[in-house]
C-alpha cells in the first residue's frame, strides 16, 4: 500500500517517493487513511513519537525536528494526534502559549513568531484552536499534573473511558475518532477574538474582482481562498455547541447572508460532504 511505502522508521510519512519527511506528510497520511477507514496499527506505529519530537520550546510544532514553530505543522500535528488518540502526549498547555500570541494587531493571524499575518493563518491558528477546545479535558489534566505530559491517559478523544494502553488496538477503533470528534462537546473558553479575525478575512484578504488573499498588496490565489474562507467558517461556528445548528447572528461579523457551511474542524472537509463519505467508506 502506498501510505505504507511512505512510513518511515522514526514514525514520520514522505510526501511521495523521494520526498521530504514532515508533520504535513503524517497528517495528510493519518487522516486520508481515516477517512478511507484504513487506519489501523501499523500506520499508528511510532507517529505519535515523531510528532511529539517536532514540538519546540516555544510550544508549537515545527515540520521537523530542530525546526521553528510553524502555525501550519501545528495544526497538522495537533489533528494527527487526535486522530491517532495519542494528544494527550503533546504540552497542550505550552501549546496554547504560543498560539494565543500569534493573533495580531491587524487582527489577523501570523505563522511564526515576528512574522508578518497572512489570511491562510485564519485556518492553520483558528483552527487549531477548533481542536483544542473539544480536548480541553486533557488540558486540565495537565494543569493539575504537568508530569504527565507525554504519558498515556485514560480517557480517549471521544471521551469513552478506556484502560490500560491507549495504543492496544483492541481499545481504539482509530477510524471512529475523527467521526466521534465532532460530537464532543466542546469544554473549553474562547481563547482568540473571532470577531476580530472576521475583520480580517472580510477587510483585509478579500480581492475586489474576488477571491481571497494573503494580505493587501497581493495577489489572489486558491491557496489563500480556500483558507480565508474555511478560517471564517471556523470563526461562524467557534461559539457553537454543535457544527450542525446555524450559529446566532451575534457570532457574526455582518450580515446573516455571509454565514458558510461548517467544516469539519480535523479535515476541513464540508460536514455533511464528510458525513457521506464516512458512511461510504465504512460500508465497503
Amino acid at each position: 500500500m502506498f501510505l505504507q511505502r511512505m512510513k518511515q522508521p522514526s514514525g514520520g510519512f514522505r510526501m511521495h517517493d523521494g520526498g521530504e519527511i514532515d508533520v504535513r506528510a503524517c497528517y495528510t497520511a493519518i487522516s486520508v487513511a481515516s477517512i478511507l477507514n484504513i487506519l489501523d496499527d501499523e500506520l499508528v506505529q511510532n507517529v505519535g513519537n515523531y510528532v511529539l519530537s517536532c514540538q519546540t520550546y516555544e510550544g508549537g510544532i515545527g515540520g521537523e525536528p530542530n525546526t521553528e514553530a510553524h502555525g501550519g505543522y501545528t495544526f497538522c500535528g495537533l489533528a494527527t494526534m487526535i486522530l491517532i488518540n495519542e494528544v494527550h502526549r503533546l504540552d497542550l498547555s505550552r501549546l496554547i502559549d504560543w498560539l494565543v500570541f500569534r493573533q495580531g494587531r491587524e487582527c489577523g493571524f501570523q505563522g511564526r513568531t515576528n512574522k508578518l499575518v497572512d489570511g491562510c493563518y485564519s485556518f492553520w491558528q483558528g483552527g487549531s484552536f477548533a481542536l483544542l477546545r473539544r480536548v480541553g479535558s486533557f488540558i486540565d489534566e495537565q494543569l493539575v499534573r504537568p508530569d504527565n505530559v507525554g504519558r498515556c491517559s485514560t480517557s480517549t478523544v471521544s471521551g469513552i473511558p478506556e484502560e490500560g494502553d491507549l495504543n492496544a488496538s483492541s481499545h481504539v477503533n482509530y477510524n471512529d475518532i475523527g467521526h466521534n470528534f465532532i460530537t464532543t462537546c466542546p469544554v473549553m473558553e474562547h481563547l482568540f477574538n473571532s470577531h476580530a479575525l472576521q475583520q480580517y478575512i472580510l477587510l483585509c484578504t478579500q480581492a475586489q474582482e474576488g477571491g481571497l488573499r494573503d494580505k493587501p498588496g497581493k495577489a489572489r490565489d486558491y491557496y489563500h481562498t480556500c483558507y480565508c474562507l474555511s478560517g471564517l467558517s471556523v470563526c461562524h461556528y467557534y461559539r457553537s455547541e454543535d457544527e450542525e445548528t446555524p450559529p446566532p447572528p451575534s457570532t457574526m461579523l455582518g450580515p446573516y447572508s455571509n454565514l458558510l457551511e461548517p467544516v469539519h474542524p480535523i479535515f476541513n472537509v464540508i460536514l455533511k460532504k464528510y458525513y457521506e463519505a464516512h458512511e461510504f467508506f465504512r460500508s465497503q
